[in-house]
Parts: C-alpha cells; structure tokens; sequence
C-alpha cells in the first residue's frame, strides 16, 4: 500500500529509478510525507530536439517531446521510467519535476533548414504529453507549431488536454494545407476510474468535446483507445469509439497496456490501492497477455500482447473500427516542405542562425 489518498497526483511514490544505488523509504511519521508536492520546472538546454528511429512497431520515424516528464500523473504511463536516466524517482518526480526544453523551437528550425531528401512527417510528443499544464505558460509546443506552418512540415500530433483548442487559429492553417493531425487519448469514460488513473488530465467528456471541435475545425482527427487495460477498462472499448465517432473522429488507434521497468511495481500498489479486489485479475489477464511477464519489450509484441486475451481485443478493435468507418489514415501532404527565403538566404551568406546554439 502507499499510503494516504491526500494528494491529487498518479502516485505518492518515491520509488528509486534502476540506476540508482540509494533506495527511498516512506517516513511515516512526517505529516507532511503525503502532502502534494508542487510542480517544479526545470530547465532543459537541449543540443537536438527531432528524435530519428527505425523501430517497426511505430507509425512514425521523427518525433519531438519538448517536455521530460509529465504533470499528468497518469500511474500507467511508460515513459515514467525516462525519470532514471537523470537520477529522479520515476514516481512522484516524474509527476512533479518537469524538465522544459525551451529551445526546441529555434532547435527544430536549424533541423529543417538542413533537411534534405524526402520529407518525412514529424510526431510532436509520443511520450511525454505537449499540452500538459506548464504548456498554458511556457507556449514551447505553440511556437513548434509555429516553426511547422514556416516551412510547411506535416506533423502529426497527440494528447489528451483540452489545451490544444487554443491553437486552433495555427492547426487550421496547418489543416488547410493537409500539413496536420490530431489524435485525441481516450483512456476511459468513467468518472471514477478517470481521477483516479490520470488525475491531471481532462475529463473524459472534454476530450470529446475537444475532438469536436477540431474536426469542426477541419482538423483531421482521431481517438487512440489507449492503454486498454485487461480486467479495468477493456470494457468500455466500443464505447470509446463510438463516442469518439459521434464527436467527429476520423480514425481510431489502440495500443496495449505496457508496464516497462519501474512503472510496473507502481501500476500494481496503486491498484492494490484502489481496485484491491481487481488487482489478482488483472494481473492475472497481463500475464497471459506477456508470456507470464509483466511485460515483453520485443517489437513484435509490445504494443500488441500475445496470446487468447491481446487476440480477441484486437478482433474486438478491428471490428468496432470497421464498423463506425474509424479506418481512414488521414495522410498527410509532404510536397509543399519548403525552407522560406529568408532562411536560404541567409545560409547562402554563411550567416549563423542560430547563435548560441
């Protein structure tokens, strides 16, 4: 068990990151050990910011995350463990202690301006959320969107706050020339499992209406059912889509629940903490969904599972997603990539750019 259920965040867990060689321990005396920590920004001198991979299991090849950890708090999100690279608790500090990349925007600018050969879209965020709340202040993922629309780069973009309706005046551009869309996670539809589960987030009704609006917009939209969680939220599947259908979305994606590293111990105390009648269940079904493991990071299998169980869910989405016409890819335009004549103009005299950087 964690403890006290004082605070508004995913987890109250110290729980040490794997390279770390001191453990952290509860002080269960100290009535201020459970009280909510504030959020604290820390800043982030980035020497890159466009991410290149060839994993096969992914939809996308460049991506940008102009945050490191997320406010969000969601308890099953798996890029807590990223926290251990820079000596941080992927518990509490990955909630609390969020790392801002200001310069990503003059940083993806110097990337375009060299991009040569075939234009490939750019996934901005994919693992920590760009419109979690230090975005209403620090605007980082506005003036990205900013720099795409300059040079006429296709991105593609997901979240699951309301936030992004403020930039609605840059994705309609963007969407008029084919150049962006948007996926919207939809994790849940139940109030309950909602606030205990992602308890910084928008409510699953905002995210709707948030969907709506965007396709209201012009903006191709889709719903991600994502993580689907075997025995707590695979129920409302069908659910989600249709709604996501009703509010205007254009196609739909899910993905498995994945518990990689240190997010696996957390996943099971809070649900010894909130669904203590569930949690034998559930990790039951997620054991038979990773060949008896918690999780498998293999390619072949991380996004999907294996077995009985990951099987019939998929025959359960495929289905649904056929049924509501949530197959559309939403393509994007990727001929009008242009690098403005002021950039090449400037190259062309050999200025620097970017000083400083």
């Amino acid at each position: 068990m964690l403890g006290s259920s004082k605070i508004n965040r995913g987890t109250e867990s110290k729980i040490s990151g794997r390279f770390e060689t001191i453990s952290r321990e509860k002080n269960a005396e100290d009535p201020n050990e459970f009280l909510s920590p504030k959020t604290i920004l820390l800043e982030e001198h980035a020497k890159t910011i466009v991410t290149e991979n060839d994993c096969p299991d992914l939809g996308f090849t460049r991506s940008i995350n102009p945050y490191r950890g997320c406010e969000h708090g969601c308890i099953y999100c798996y890029a807590r463990p990223n926290h251990a690279y820079v000596d941080l608790s992927p518990g509490i500090d990955f909630e609390t202690k969020i790392f801002a990349k200001r310069n990503a925007p003059e940083l993806l600018r110097k990337y375009l301006a060299k991009q040569k050969g075939e234009v490939r879209t750019i996934q901005l965020a994919g693992v920590t959320d760009i419109y979690q709340p230090m975005e209403r202040k620090l605007e980082i993922t506005r003036e990205l969107l900013k720099v795409f629309w300059e040079f006429r780069q296709p991105v593609a973009m997901i979240t699951k706050s309301s936030l992004i309706i403020r930039d609605l005046d840059l994705l309609e551009k963007l969407a008029s020339q084919n150049l962006a869309k948007v996926y919207i996670s939809v994790t849940t539809l139940n109030s309950e499992l909602w606030k205990k589960m992602e308890p910084r987030t928008a409510s699953p009704e905002r995210r709707l209406e948030t969907i709506r609006k965007l396709a209201e917009a012009g903006v191709p939209t889709g719903v991600m059912a994502a993580p689907m969680i075997p025995g707590l939220n695979d129920n409302e599947l069908e659910t989600i889509l249709q709604s996501a259908k009703e509010s205007g979305a254009r196609s739909a994606g899910m993905v498995f629940l994945r518990l990689p590293f240190e997010v696996a111990p957390l996943f099971l105390d809070w649900l010894e903490k909130n669904y203590p009648l569930k949690k034998e269940k559930i990790e039951k079904l997620i054991r038979q969904a990773r060949g008896g493991k918690l999780y498998d990071s293999a390619y072949s299998s991380r996004m999907i599972g294996t077995g009985p169980y990951a099987e019939m869910l998929w025959k359960r989405f495929r289905f649904s997603r056929k049924r509501l016409q949530l197959e559309d890819s939403m393509s994007l335009n990727k001929k009008l990539f242009r690098i403005p004549e002021t950039h090449r103009l400037r190259l062309t005299k050999g200025e620097n750019l970017f000083p400083g950087l």
